[in-house]
């Protein structure tokens, strides 16, 4: 019955609490509540996926009939029959593969999206445009293309990367909105927030994952990145910068100003604000039930069942 239940708690985390999670308006109005109850759906997904595995393997190593845990594959079969055994086994082998895919594809994946910026970093270091940003920072480069392209690249020696299309359509405060834009995806590392849930993403079966949890969290983290360069520069000023580098590009594993959720952050910006405070107390309550509640049903019974054996 446990590992029941948390079967159908990993499904509804990673399917339909997701999805209608990333149809909802209301977390763009609380955004840094709203990724905090993201990541808490996601690792309680985590969480009870593994439960499973933990509560089966508490089956299958029952006490038998003299109080000794079962560790033979003939007292198990004779205990639960051939049916049942079988049942546990494969469910057993589905979380260790999902653990197993988790692991391979957070390396697979962190492997791939460093080396590819690594690359991508030194080309943009041999072609900077020293000329047209020598007071804006160390971390800025420009590159000389009339194409708008504004973008970061996270890691250890971060860059902004602008163009000469996008310095060509900004003022001097548009401007400072976009860079300071993309310096909170850097302060903040939104990448490893996006490669978690990536990752979490391809280890789950496609017939049970939702497909748009992924969007839901890169516009939060655009939200976010708004709102720091609000505090900086005003809220009309980042939405003409919005506006202006609506259709700017970035290569892949960068983290772009612009692009297809433009026209929702602008209507983000200029919508109501007064619901933020109730909408963050209702977000992070539930991130935290969320995390509390699959926690202690894996841990009470594993504390009671190590004091029991400890007691014999």
């Amino acid at each position: 019955m446990t590992a029941l239940l948390f079967g159908i708690l990993t499904v509804a985390l990673v399917g339909p609490i997701p999805e209608a999670l990333a149809r909802a308006e209301w977390p763009l109005y609380a955004p840094r509540a709203a990724m905090t109850l993201w990541q808490s759906i996601a690792l309680a997904a985590v969480l009870s996926a593994f439960s499973i595995g933990l509560a089966i393997a508490a089956n299958l190593l029952a006490p038998g009939p003299d109080g000794t845990p079962t560790t033979t594959l003939g007292a198990e079969l004779h205990r639960l029959g051939w049916f049942t055994w079988s049942v546990y086994m494969l469910v057993f082998a589905a979380t260790l593969v999902i653990g197993v895919r988790l692991t391979v594809t957070v390396m697979r994946i962190g492997a791939r999206t460093r080396a590819r910026r690594r690359r991508h970093r030194t080309l943009i270091d041999l072609v900077d445009r020293v000329d047209l940003h020598r007071h804006a920072g160390a971390d800025i480069r420009v590159l000389d293309v009339p194409v708008p392209m504004a973008y970061c690249l996270p890691g250890l020696r971060s860059r902004v990367v602008l163009s000469e299309g996008v310095l060509a359509r900004l003022s001097a405060d548009e401007l400072a909105a976009v860079i300071e834009h993309e310096r909170a995806h850097l302060r903040a590392r939104h990448d490893l927030v996006l490669e978690a849930f990536i990752a979490l993403h391809a280890a789950f079966p496609r017939f049970v994952r939702s497909r748009s949890a992924l969007s839901a969290v890169e516009l939060l983290a655009e939200a976010l990145a708004d709102d720091q360069a609000v505090r900086v520069t005003g809220r009309t000023t980042v939405g003409r910068a919005l506006v202006a580098c609506a259709d700017a590009t970035a290569p892949r594993g960068a983290m772009a100003v612009g692009g297809p959720t433009t026209i929702t952050r602008v209507r983000r910006l200029i919508g109501p604000q007064d619901r933020r405070r109730r909408i963050s107390v209702t977000a992070y309550t539930l991130a935290a039930a969320l995390l509390v509640v699959p926690t202690l049903a894996v841990v009470i019974p594993w504390l009671t069942e190590l004091q029991r054996l400890v007691s014999h």
